[in-house]
């Protein structure tokens, strides 16, 4: 199998601004100077974490759909990052994965944090998306899914390669968003790359990054704290086979 080339963009959000938060990913992956294969944006990039869905939410025609689409098409590469999308009468924290050939997939945030109020803006989703991208299976989640290592659980057969965490993950819990990622990925056997925002939101709350990539043993191969990054890392396909050949604990796992 193939590696992989995923693209972590950390990075400052316009406060419910989406035409500048769009200008300025743009402009981002524009600059790639990086041969990459997938890139990767935080959760609700075009707007940051907020709750006015009533008033800034699109529907799957608008447009930060039509945005990403575009992109993966004229850059070729897939990407994926997070928007409050509208359907009818209801929103949700949606994470949208285009793809050059100008398909869509969607996953919804299963987990509402409710000190935030998240469970009364939006709706949550009940189903998980798995990708298949160069003979990866990749399986993505959003920012507070990270806490819920049951829905996580690798059990598919066979299993995902990749998890992907997109997020607004506040600094006051920065310790745990470092720690979770780490567990994820030794308990799941796979690489885990997660998306954090930085800067500091509507609501007052400040945000340090810790974007991070991670192998199936733990080690931390990149993190970045308290600056916007643009960073291409490359996932061995090698390293994920040996990891599961010499101790194959997800045959072990409880179902």
């Amino acid at each position: 199998m193939p590696d992989l080339k995923v693209t972590l963009i950390q990075a400052d959000l316009a406060w419910e601004d989406i035409e500048a938060n769009l200008a300025a990913f743009e402009k981002r992956i524009d600059d790639l100077a990086d041969d990459t294969h997938l890139i990767v944006l935080p959760e609700m990039f075009t707007t940051g974490f907020s709750m006015n869905a009533p008033a800034l939410a699109e529907d799957m025609r608008g447009r930060t759909v039509a945005w990403l689409r575009d992109t993966a098409c004229r850059k070729g590469v897939d990407v994926v990052g997070g928007s409050m999308i509208r359907e009818g009468d209801r929103y949700v924290n949606r994470l949208l994965w285009a793809a050059p050939d100008g398909r869509l997939q969607w996953y919804d945030k299963r987990h509402l944090i409710g000190i935030a109020g998240e469970d009364r803006a939006y709706s949550r989703g009940w189903e998980k998306l798995t990708v298949e991208l160069r003979g990866w299976r990749i399986c993505p989640f959003i920012c507070y899914d990270l806490r819920f290592p049951v829905w996580l659980r690798n059990l598919e057969r066979p299993p995902y390669d990749l998890s992907l965490f997109i997020a607004n993950w506040p600094s006051a819990r920065a310790h745990h968003w470092r720690t979770l990622l780490l567990a994820r990925a030794i308990e799941n056997q796979c690489f885990v790359v997660g998306v954090n925002r930085v800067g500091t939101d509507g609501n007052g709350l400040d945000y340090c990054g810790d974007s991070a990539v991670i192998d199936p043993l733990g080690n931390l191969l990149f993190q970045k704290k308290d600056a916007p990054a643009v960073h291409t890392a490359r996932l061995s396909y090698a390293v994920l086979e040996e990891c599961r050949r010499t101790f194959p604990v997800l045959d072990d796992a409880d179902r």
